[in-house]
């Protein structure tokens, strides 16, 4: 197997670590905000969040509806802080409307992951839904290493050319 069937298997694998992601919103004044959602992701790599409406994030997401979200390997298992493992995309959010098919298949997801806390949100009239849908990312892997993902084939990475002699693993 080469180095970039490695990653590519790699980057498969990648997200299903995390039960949460690292999500970046801007205000409709353009101010910044870093949070995180807990999450479950579909087969097309769509990024579900279910969070507060009364959220920072989540006001965010109502008046700008761009998103990127990181996923990014623990300091404590990294063999060097400068290089931890990441995965990003660059998404657009949509709300899933409450007690819908599609709405209440996603919340069946999130509790089958997380358990009778999602009973109490599920009460909870303010906690939404949304679908993060990416349109491209970067999956890297080592120190001046890093693939593009396309938004045409969210499964395949796009080596960035030049970066193929620059991998570390």
């Amino acid at each position: 197997m080469s180095q970039f069937e490695d990653i590519q298997a790699e980057y498969e694998k990648f997200p299903e670590k995390f039960e949460s992601v690292i999500i970046s919103t801007v205000s409709a004044q353009a101010i910044p905000n870093a949070s995180y959602a807990p999450l479950v992701m579909d087969d097309s790599k769509n990024i579900y969040i279910y969070v507060s409406g009364l959220s920072t994030h989540t006001k965010n997401l109502y008046a700008n509806p761009h998103v990127s979200v990181l996923f990014i390997e623990d300091e404590a298992k990294s063999n060097l802080i400068f290089a931890r493992r990441r995965l990003s995309f660059d998404c657009t959010a949509t709300l899933i409307e409450r007690e819908t098919d599609k709405w209440n298949q996603i919340v069946e997801q999130f509790q089958g992951r997380f358990g009778q806390i999602i009973e109490v949100l599920r009460g909870l009239s303010d906690f939404r839904i949304f679908q993060l849908t990416p349109s491209e990312g970067h999956f890297v892997v080592g120190f001046g290493g890093g693939d593009r993902i396309s938004g045409d084939n969210l499964h395949r990475l796009v080596q960035i050319a030049g970066d193929a002699d620059k991998k570390q693993g």
